[in-house]
């Protein structure tokens, strides 16, 4: 596939983990962990597509209150899964920076110290852009936007007549990265759940009746040939 041909920004909704565990009759803990697996295989077909940035949403803000168990699971996944970033050759050799949104601070510290060690491990690379998003929800992030730039107005830094679409977009979590031009959804649920509000304002969505696990790469092919076909009209 050629360079021109690839959104420039994919985004993925990564849906389905426990609805596959449970079609497999297998704990919830099986779902997660075969998704993980998942994201590196999307990851190559990304890097081989051309694209240049991707954000993966992969806890938002209401996930936190999942049971116990399921919670420590994830966030020891979470943790070896980062860890695992600082000693991959692939993120080295394609210069992958790694990028976390969301509010991290209300993790575990383990999992914490953990992505710390990713983003600066990778912080001089500008071969691809990973953005992970963790305890993420969009409309916390616009409020945390709105909360920077009042703390600008009131220390006199910029007047309100100065807020500007990017101005807002420069104190969003995904500063220095473009909009989503294509947000992917599987396990056939059609709704956008919180993911980039601001950002994916006129982004194409596509929506795959897949699990997450089970996602494969003749339908990532799909979304990235449906794109092309679409006009996109930026809201003209």
């Amino acid at each position: 596939m050629s360079m021109h041909e690839a959104p420039q920004h994919i985004g993925f909704i990564m849906d389905g983990n426990r609805r596959f565990a449970r079609h497999l009759m297998k704990q919830v803990l099986f779902g997660h962990e075969s998704g993980a697996r998942k994201i590196e295989e999307v990851f190559d077909w990304c890097y081989e597509a051309g694209t240049k940035y991707i954000t993966l949403y992969a806890l938002s803000i209401e996930n936190l209150d999942r049971p116990k168990k399921e919670f420590d699971f994830l966030m020891t996944l979470f943790e070896k899964e980062f860890i695992g970033v600082v000693e991959n050759k692939k993120i080295h050799e394609r210069r992958v920076r790694i990028n976390i949104i969301g509010r991290p601070d209300l993790l575990p510290k383990k999992v914490q110290d953990a992505m710390t060690k990713a983003v600066l491990a990778t912080e001089q690379y500008d071969g691809l852009f990973l953005n992970i998003a963790v305890a993420y929800g969009g409309r916390q992030e616009i409020i945390d936007a709105v909360a920077k730039i009042a703390r600008l107005a009131q220390s006199g830094e910029i007047k309100p007549d100065e807020i500007t679409e990017d101005v807002f977009s420069k104190n969003l979590y995904t500063d220095g990265t473009p909009d989503p031009d294509l947000i992917i959804r599987t396990s056939g649920e059609q709704r956008i759940s919180g993911f980039l509000l601001w950002q994916a304002a006129y982004a194409e969505y596509y929506f795959s009746e897949k699990c997450w696990p089970e996602f494969q790469k003749e339908e990532f092919l799909s979304a990235i040939a449906e794109f092309n076909s679409r006009q996109r009209r930026f809201g003209k």
